[in-house]
């Protein structure tokens, strides 16, 4: 699986973005799928999660109610981020796990996309 993460950019407080992970591989669909970030000087840390039907979902409490993961049928995932905040700047990194669902460690993940930048300014 090959994951290409986009739509990062500069963006202000309380404004929206929405992230695409396009997947490529034909075991795509077998496989949950999370989002993590990272910011600067700080440890890379868990966002979301979505399981490989789409049936399930897992936010941590920083972004609960604010964004929301999902996943169509043709290989992408996509993080919407609303009411972002300065806090919320990092980078963002799509994910795939199979076998581990509810897993919110990066090392429970086997692969990444490159990461994609969000700066939410003040």
């Amino acid at each position: 699986v090959q994951l290409q993460a986009s739509g990062g950019g500069l963006v202000q407080a309380g404004g929206s973005l929405r992230l695409p992970c396009a997947a490529s591989g034909r075991t795509f669909s077998s496989y949950n799928m999370g989002w993590f970030r990272q910011a600067p000087g700080k440890q890379r840390e868990f966002v979301a999660a979505i399981s490989w039907s789409g049936s399930s979902t897992n936010y941590a409490d920083s972004v609960k109610g604010r964004f929301t993961i999902s996943r169509d049928a043709k290989n992408t995932v996509y993080l919407q981020m609303n009411s972002l905040k300065p806090e919320d700047t990092a980078v963002y990194y799509c994910a795939a796990e199979r076998g581990n669902w509810g897993a919110t460690i990066s090392i429970a993940y086997d692969y990444w996309g490159q990461g994609t930048l969000v700066t939410v300014s003040s």
